[in-house]
């Protein structure tokens, strides 16, 4: 009777209940690890992309270590008041360890909602510019311009950006609604040079070139713009540096044939500037006076290049 009573006493004990619990633990965890083995397998035959098998091997490990916590967890803190309690606690803990994620879903039903861009849309998300080709759930695909390539060309790179940027950072849209963008070209003449005939002649050059958008456009133009622009023709801006008479272009192109716009400009700018020989392209200068030895009082003026 003895030996039965000490059994029946040890069994009650805490103990047990902790070996129970032990064993419990190591059950659930052999469990999930057969299981997300299992999974994997099946994952890796039907899965060939490296890539693609390397994004669910990843989730299937942050399910793995959701379940083993979920299951775990109530075994050694059964003590706390209640499922909700508990609840409550692994909702707030996962959402801080997976904030960004949460972020990036919130994201895209911002996108989705308010519609900032599209796919085909040219923008720029906080320092990244691009065209959109793709959105996701957690990320939208950019074609990337800029960078080290001049006037808004492509890279070749595409980068992905994550869409709880939508909600902290500045977004600026290309194409929506104003199909056109304000392009400048800034030609620097000498103070010597007939900056009056430049002028005129530059905004010959402006007026030519405008014309080549064709009326379906200037349409589009005028009923996006509506009471934001008032002036949609070229105008030539004059301005004064410190090297010289500075003449600014100011026309609109559509954004991906800035570029294309800006080459025509300049060839017909060096084009008329060449043929021209009292209008000059100014750079930096700075200039010295000196007295000639012998002659007193002579000063010489001399133009010497910037270094």
């Amino acid at each position: 009777m003895t030996t039965i009573n000490e059994i029946i006493a040890f069994a009650l004990s805490d103990r047990t209940e902790l070996l129970r619990r032990f064993i419990l633990t190591i059950l659930i965890i052999v469990f999930i690890y057969y299981l997300r083995k299992y999974i994997s397998k099946k994952i890796d035959k039907k899965i060939e992309d490296i890539s693609k098998n390397f994004r669910y091997n990843k989730v299937l490990n942050y399910i793995s270590y959701g379940l083993g916590f979920v299951l775990i967890f109530p075994l050694w803190f059964h003590g706390l008041q209640g499922f909700m309690t508990f609840f409550g606690l692994f909702s707030a803990g996962l959402a801080i360890a997976l904030r960004d994620m949460v972020a990036n879903i919130v994201g895209r039903l911002y996108l989705i909602i308010r519609r900032p861009y599209i796919i085909g849309d040219r923008v720029e998300i906080g320092d990244v510019k691009g065209d959109v080709i793709d959105i996701r759930l957690f990320e939208t695909s950019l074609m990337e311009i800029g960078n080290w390539v001049d006037s808004d060309q492509s890279t070749g790179r595409i980068v992905f950006v994550p869409n709880g940027h939508a909600l902290n950072r500045n977004i600026s849209n290309y194409t929506q609604g104003f199909e056109f963008i304000w392009s400048e070209i800034r030609i620097l003449l000498t103070f010597e040079s007939d900056w009056r005939k430049a002028k005129k002649a530059l905004q010959e050059i402006a007026n030519i070139k405008a014309r080549k958008i064709n009326r379906e456009a200037r349409e589009k133009i005028v009923n996006s713009a509506k009471k934001e622009y008032k002036k949609l023709t070229p105008i030539v801006y004059t301005n004064v540096k410190a090297s010289g008479v500075e003449l600014t272009i100011r026309y609109l192109c559509e954004p991906r044939k800035r570029r294309s716009t800006n080459e025509d400009f300049w060839e017909e700018i060096m084009g008329f500037i060449e043929n021209n020989d009292d209008v000059d392209l100014a750079y930096p200068t700075y200039r010295i006076y000196t007295q000639d030895n012998g002659v007193a009082g002579e000063n010489r003026e001399e133009k010497i290049d910037e270094q």
